[in-house]
């Protein structure tokens, strides 16, 4: 899946072989309030949570297509892929997890030109999981080691919120260790690390070629992993400092005080995603080199888990897509394109002046 500020496209490889495109307009959003710092943060997350659920729907529909096929007798696939056990466990999780990776592709969101329903639903749905995994589950953790070890610490204490917070960077980690055992989630994984080499060789003014995108690396800055351990890193000083400065909680009950507690904390979720994300452009811009490039190594690290490193036929499905948004981002191809097209081959696609040549 890339994206651009005119752009959104997701490319699948099939199982015969040929790379199905999808490719739409996106209104730019750098406009107006959403060129805001702060808003164009909360803005470009929840943007990366509804296209990364729609690029996985595409994916899912693709590949159910290619099921039936072989439910009907045609030809076996041609392409290596295999389909894992794993694939009916994506679900929420995998949908979530994709859809932060997706955060790659591009500095700063652009909203879509239209939503549904359902995927409104789909977004909502995601953020809901992401809090409970991330925020209400730390907290439910430090409360009974609390209560464990007896340490009759308060809620809103500097210490609990410490605890807390180990516990966040554990949940964090060990989540992504868990999916990337999974075989389909390691695949997912494997066309992140091709998305960022092919971010890289773009960035680099090389050619969109295999060749260039096979020497670079599957680490990036703009990363939504780096994001997402920037998010928890942030929320720790931010709740440690602030956490006494909240109304007090006193319910005479431990298990009220923490729901309680939580419900304070929603509210600065929004902020603390948004200056995350201002704080990750600074890093993006300024400490890719020297001895600042430090900074960025806890983000680093945790790529290690969330890319892997794709083989050819990866880096063409990544290359397409990022090739299928120039077609429209660089090249001024008209709006009105927005049709499912199929390619036989990556250099069949490289070969069209635009998205769907003209008959």
């Amino acid at each position: 899946m890339m994206r651009a500020p005119k752009s959104f496209a997701v490319v699948v490889r099939r199982r015969d072989g040929s790379l199905q495109v999808r490719e739409r307009a996106m209104i730019d959003g750098r406009r107006g309030v959403a060129r805001w710092p702060l808003v164009r943060g909360v803005a470009s997350l929840v943007e990366s949570l509804r296209l990364g659920s729609e690029a996985l729907r595409f994916s899912a529909d693709q590949m159910e297509k290619d099921w039936v096929a072989d439910e009907a007798g045609q030809p076996p696939p041609k392409t290596t892929e295999k389909r894992g056990a794993g694939a009916k466990g994506l679900g929420v999780l995998g949908a979530f997890g994709l859809a932060l990776v997706s955060m790659v592709t591009s500095d700063d969101g652009a909203p879509v030109q239209s939503s549904g329903g359902g995927r409104k639903l789909g977004t909502w749905l995601m953020l809901i999981v992401a809090v409970s995994l991330f925020v209400a589950l730390p907290q439910g953790a430090a409360a009974g080691v609390n209560r464990l070890l007896g340490l009759h610490l308060e809620v809103q204490s500097p210490a609990f919120q410490a605890i807390t917070g180990a516990f966040k960077l554990t949940i964090v980690v060990g989540y992504l260790l868990l999916i990337r055992r999974v075989p389909d989630i390691r695949r997912v994984f494997q066309y992140h690390g091709a998305e960022h080499k092919t971010i890289s060789t773009y960035e680099a003014n090389e050619a969109l070629t295999v060749e260039n995108a096979r020497a670079k690396t599957t680490m990036h800055p703009r990363c939504g992993t780096t994001f997402l351990v920037m998010v928890a890193l942030v929320s720790i000083l931010v709740f440690i400092t602030i956490g006494q400065a909240l109304p007090r909680i006193h319910t005479g009950s431990a298990v009220l005080d923490n729901v309680a507690f939580f419900l304070e904390k929603l509210p600065f979720l929004p902020l603390i995603a948004a200056v995350t994300f201002e704080i990750q452009r600074v890093f993006a811009r300024y400490c890719t080199t020297g001895p600042l490039r430090a900074v960025l190594w806890p983000g680093f690290l945790v790529q290690k888990i969330t890319t892997a490193e794709p083989d050819d036929a990866q880096l063409e499905v990544a290359l397409a897509s990022l090739r299928v948004t120039l077609f429209r981002q660089e090249e001024g191809q008209s709006s009105d394109v927005n049709d499912d097209v199929a390619f036989p081959t990556y250099d069949a696609l490289l070969g069209a002046e635009r998205l769907r040549p003209a008959a």
